[in-house]
């Protein structure tokens, strides 16, 4: 899951998406969003690393190999990817460089042309730097996040970058507001599949 597991990281909240995700019967892998609280997500869904750091993992699903990069930065919305989550981030992916990979993260780390949204988003340094990582490790085949609360597509480093819809409320399509406006339309998620080699994404709603 890509961030935002809760609203106001408490508790509860997380508990209870635990216990519903458990209801699926497949392995689950989070990473948190501005909305998270890092070491609460750690306790309620056992996940690695120190008290207070970053949140990010490697895991092998099969053929596919799983990278979390960790885009939040503590008490704000905005993102951000400072040198040190990017030196693991190319270190991890030296480390598998003929494993096809998805990575992923919670703020899209592209213009999305909403204002609203960038400026709540990864800084242009950081995007750019984060790019300049991608084109060393050409094993990466998609770049996915949540954050935004649509289906929007982009490019980065040549990989094509998928911003999923939210479970909870989507947000409207508009280029000329200076808010975020919700939108009626179905909640959703994504399906990867790599298929012969080639990754395919597909965004599905839920109605």
């Amino acid at each position: 899951m890509s961030g935002d597991l809760a609203d106001n990281a408490a508790h509860g909240e997380y508990e209870l998406v635990r216990q519903l995700l458990e209801q699926l019967g497949v392995p689950v892998y989070v990473l948190p969003g501005n909305h998270d609280h890092r070491d609460k997500l750690r306790r309620h869904f056992d996940l690695p690393g120190a008290i207070g750091t970053p949140v990010q993992y490697a895991a092998d699903l099969g053929p596919l190999r799983l990278v979390a990069l960790d885009s939040t930065r503590p008490g704000e919305d905005r993102g951000e990817l400072d040198a040190d989550r990017l030196s693991w981030l190319d270190a991890e992916l030296a480390g598998a460089p003929d494993r096809p990979t998805l990575l992923a993260l919670h703020h899209p780390p592209v213009s999305t042309g909403i204002a609203a949204w960038d400026e709540i988003g990864l800084p242009v340094a950081d995007r750019r730097a984060l790019g300049d990582v991608l084109e060393r490790h050409r094993q990466v085949r998609r770049v996915v996040a949540g954050h935004v609360h649509r289906t929007m597509t982009a490019e980065l480093a040549g990989r094509a970058v998928l911003a999923v819809p939210s479970t909870y409320v989507q947000t409207r399509l508009s280029f000329n507001s200076d808010e975020i406006e919700t939108a009626a339309e179905p909640p959703g998620f994504a399906v990867h599949a790599l298929v012969a080699g080639e990754l395919a994404s597909h965004v599905q709603p839920v109605t």
